[in-house]
């Protein structure tokens, strides 16, 4: 069933009063300011008349500004055209960060300062201002100024060597996500959120730095230092269970099943369940030697065993006798799994372009509930509106 946005929808988020003066574009900021207008915040995104350069990525039913990337990161914000570059449009975004409490960008440094809006010239405007810049690298360090894109980002932080950890021959490339913007805007969520608590406190804004390297090479190789933690090492780089080439779905008859057995007798009772009884007993077991081969030839019982069933007939199974399983779905096959289906997606209705395929917010609060407020907007869509609310306050001054 497809839903419209009611764009008269109150906003009862846990964050339901913020106000969030958005100058971000691409992947990172979008996805960090899309999670906060979730929450409830009012997000006002800012673009320049040409619009964010993601709205051309990928092929909408009509309008080339409202790419399937765009529609992807920019749910429950009003969109403002101003031209930065003359002093009309600088007029009413100062206009605009008066009343705000968060300012949040992804331009270089050098960039924003040309524009007027360095944190020193934000805070004469509003002295209270949480004032959020993304950036590529902490400008404590000999990288600062460097324009940063996800795959840069992933190629100094280890990414793109990982899979070569499982198999040594693996190509060295990115991992095939964005995952270095979206975990960085993540970051910039959780900086937001807590300075916003700060001021809550104590009355003061500040100036936060989300730096993607940093935060992603911290969230990237937590498990990774491992025997490299200690001076001198201990052991070896890389988590041991996260880098065997044993961690992978099992073939089932018709599909894939994810399986975590916690001990030997979870895994015992799936082997048993797939027809091999009394696995750790049996000949082929225990004639293993070393414990390398009994590692193999356990994987190799797990495998024949998972191909007994159907993935439909294990999901029951599992649950059923208490193992940790899962169906493994392949990226086109998600649109079908049952809870997905119930708790993810959603079809609505796109202002030009008709229905789309939207993602809930995943979260959930019993008192100040998440939703889907306003779908993505055309470029400029509120312009008109945000600037009568800004003359509305002026006036009442």
């Amino acid at each position: 069933m497809s839903k419209t946005t009611d764009q008269g929808a109150k906003a009862v988020g846990p964050l339901a009063g913020v106000r969030i003066v958005d100058l971000t574009q691409f992947v990172l900021g979008p996805y960090a300011t899309q999670t906060l207008g979730d929450l409830g915040a009012d997000v006002i995104k800012v673009e320049e008349p040409a619009g964010d350069r993601q709205r051309t990525s990928g092929k909408a039913p009509n309008s080339p500004t409202m790419g399937p990337m765009f529609v992807a990161f920019n749910r429950n914000k009003r969109s403002v055209a101003l031209d930065l570059k003359d002093e009309p449009g600088r007029s009413a975004l100062r206009q605009l960060i008066a009343t705000a409490d968060v300012f949040i960008h992804n331009m270089r440094p050098d960039s924003i300062a040309r524009l007027g809006f360095a944190y020193a010239e934000v805070a004469k405007v509003k002295p209270d201002i949480v004032y959020v810049e993304a950036m590529g690298f902490d400008p404590a360090g000999p990288y600062a100024g460097r324009q940063a894109f996800d795959d840069l980002i992933q190629a100094a932080s280890g990414a793109c060597g990982l899979n070569a950890m499982v198999e040594p021959d693996a190509t060295f490339r990115p991992l095939p996500t964005i995952i270095a913007d979206k975990t960085s805007g993540l970051f910039a969520v959780i900086a937001t959120l807590s300075a916003l608590r700060h001021r809550d406190r104590t009355g003061e804004g500040q100036y936060v730095c989300v730096p993607m390297l940093e935060v992603f090479t911290g969230f990237l190789m937590a498990e990774h230092l491992y025997g490299e933690t200690y001076i001198p090492p201990t052991g070896h780089f890389g988590h041991t269970t996260t880098i065997t080439p044993y961690r992978r779905p099992l073939k089932t008859k018709d599909g894939y099943l994810a399986v975590a057995p916690a001990d030997r007798k979870q895994s015992a009772r799936f082997m048993a369940l797939g027809g091999i009884p009394d696995a750790y007993e049996s000949e082929r077991f225990t004639s293993k030697t070393s414990g390398a081969e009994r590692v193999a030839e356990y994987h190799a019982m797990m495998d024949e065993a998972a191909a007994a069933h159907t993935t439909a007939e294990w999901m029951v199974l599992c649950f059923e006798n208490s193992i940790p399983g899962m169906r493994a779905n392949r990226p086109d096959e998600i649109f079908d799994d049952p809870q997905l289906k119930e708790t993810l997606f959603e079809e609505r209705q796109l202002e030009g372009e008709g229905t789309y395929r939207a993602m809930k917010p995943g979260l959930r609060f019993s008192k100040s509930p998440v939703s889907i407020r306003r779908d993505p907007p055309p470029l400029g869509r509120h312009t008109d509106e945000v600037l009568a609310e800004l003359n509305a306050v002026k006036a009442a001054e």
